[in-house]
């Protein structure tokens, strides 16, 4: 089976940035991520972006780059954890790879994500509603998108990579 992109989803604090660049060292392949190249291309952090252009509006810039990133060949591509809102991104993503779904739980996803201040949805009183929330949404699509679902809780990064590795068949 030819892989053309690896896209990883799932949900923030799942470890998509971490889990992205050693298993794109691993497969000799470049690494990107959807959040950091939007941000490159629009000159602006992704909080001032939903500042400024709200939800809507980035996540029209994140489908631009899912759908931009995805023609450019092989790669470890790292998604945003909204990206699978988008029918069309959903449908780019089954198209042009393998889609790896990167679970984690609310605790993990809180654990990871309670002093990172660049997560604009986090910005709340109750951080855990709002990732409980998230994943009662998100959840069914991340499951509907994915080839393999790899959870991220009790396994190390490189753990991870390796079972993915496994699983991708190359």
């Amino acid at each position: 089976m030819q892989h053309n992109v690896i896209f990883l989803v799932g949900p923030m604090g799942a470890g998509k940035s971490t889990i992205g660049r050693l298993l794109s060292k691993e497969l000799n392949l470049p690494f990107k991520d959807s959040d950091q190249e939007i941000e490159e291309r629009c000159g602006a952090d992704i909080p001032w972006i939903f500042d400024v252009e709200g939800e809507s509006g980035f996540r029209k810039r994140e489908s631009a780059v899912l759908q931009s990133l995805s023609e450019f060949g092989p790669m470890v591509l790292a998604t945003g954890g909204g990206a699978v809102l988008a029918e069309e991104n959903r449908r780019v993503m089954a198209a042009c790879g393998t889609v790896v779904y990167l679970q984690a739980s609310i605790e993990q996803q809180l654990q990871r994500t309670s002093k990172d201040r660049k997560r604009p949805l986090l910005q709340t009183d109750d951080p855990r509603d709002v990732l409980t929330q998230l994943m009662a949404t998100r959840e069914p699509l991340y499951s509907q998108v994915s080839d393999i679902v790899v959870s991220t809780e009790r396994t190390s990064p490189r753990g991870v990579v390796q079972e993915i590795i496994g699983q991708l068949n190359l």
